[in-house]
């Protein structure tokens, strides 16, 4: 009988650039409090967001993703020809289908490769990871380009006094490829259910078929809800990832936290007990939550501020809508 051919499987993958693009408007809390019945402080001692970066009008999710694409590509030192499969994590392109990730790998010029959007919300850019780490240990790609990208301005109710003033629009884009030595650990990633309204949308696209009046569908979120459970069940996960990846806390060079709520971000280091050596991503001050995008447009940041990081390990974590979390240990580029 006839044996079937085997892929080449690598040891070792690490992620071998970095790339983000930010919304170019800068929208001040004072810009939002109106609508929502409050003030520059309030959302400041809530959420530690002074300002948000949204996108212009004109400007599509996939635009956001290409530049940020292009950025990681060119640190990565790969032209696009390079890439063997394109994952995009976003629950913001306003088509169901085709993907965000198709036309994106068109844009770049990596045509023909496998290309598909994950749909993981806050944990989606580590979900793409993990993705992108089996798929280069496995020979089925020799480079994988991973993006978080949103444009949740187009999904904001500017009444809402939920979440609407958390939200910024952007991208971040990395590129996984074989290493030899570990540079992705394996992956502590899962999902509950049984939260599965605490972030949700106001109503689905056959609610409006149903019924127009019910316009455009917001995101909405039971704040306290996914307070506890980022800021408990949270710091359980990513202990249980530096336990996957061998390493204690001390070992660490940065923490990028998905960036949802300075109170969570500061909790989270508590409950870890970081020691003051630990860079802390807080990225989401002048930002604004970015959902899948705010983890590697967090690290491109650390790593343009503090190039000295380059080489260290950095615990990143995402957890939000489904609700779904996920996280690694990961070599900095």
């Amino acid at each position: 009988m006839a044996e079937l051919t085997q892929l080449t499987a690598r040891e070792h993958a690490r992620i071998l650039g970095v790339g983000e693009c930010r919304g170019t408007l800068i929208v001040p809390n004072e810009d939002l409090v109106g609508p929502i019945d409050s003030s520059d402080e309030w959302i400041r001692q809530r959420t530690g967001i002074v300002t948000r970066r949204r996108a212009e009008e004109s400007v599509s999710v996939v635009d956001l993703a290409e530049a940020a694409s292009r950025q990681a590509l060119e640190h990565a030192g790969l032209e696009a020809s390079a890439i063997g499969a394109v994952i995009v994590a976003t629950v913001t392109h306003p088509y169901a289908t085709p993907s965000a990730a198709a036309l994106l790998a068109h844009r770049i010029g990596a045509d023909g490769v496998p290309a598909f959007d994950i749909s993981a919300a806050c944990a989606g850019y580590c979900y793409g990871v993990a993705q992108a780490d089996a798929l280069v240990r496995s020979g089925m790609a020799e480079h994988v380009l991973v993006v978080g990208v949103e444009k949740l301005s187009d999904f904001v109710d500017p009444a809402d006094r939920t979440i609407s003033f958390l939200l910024g629009d952007g991208a971040g884009a990395v590129v996984v490829g074989a290493s030899e030595t570990p540079g992705i650990s394996p992956s502590v990633w899962g999902s509950d259910g049984s939260k599965w309204e605490a972030i949700r949308m106001t109503h689905s696209l056959l609610d409006v078929r149903e019924d127009p009046s019910c316009g455009w569908p917001t995101l909405r979120q039971d704040g306290q809800t996914v307070f506890r459970w980022a800021v408990w069940e949270m710091a359980k996960m990513a202990r249980k990832a530096l336990e996957a990846a061998g390493i204690e806390a001390s070992d660490l060079g940065a923490f990028l936290p998905h960036q949802a709520n300075m109170r969570i971000i500061d909790e989270m280091v508590k409950q870890l007990k970081l020691p003051e050596t630990v860079h802390v991503a807080r990225d989401i001050a002048d930002t604004g939550n970015t959902s899948a995008a705010s983890i590697p447009m967090a690290m491109r940041r650390m790593l343009d501020e503090k190039p000295e990081l380059s080489g260290k390990l950095a615990l990143q974590i995402g957890f939000g809508a489904g609700l779904v979390f996920g996280a690694q240990v990961v070599v900095l580029p």
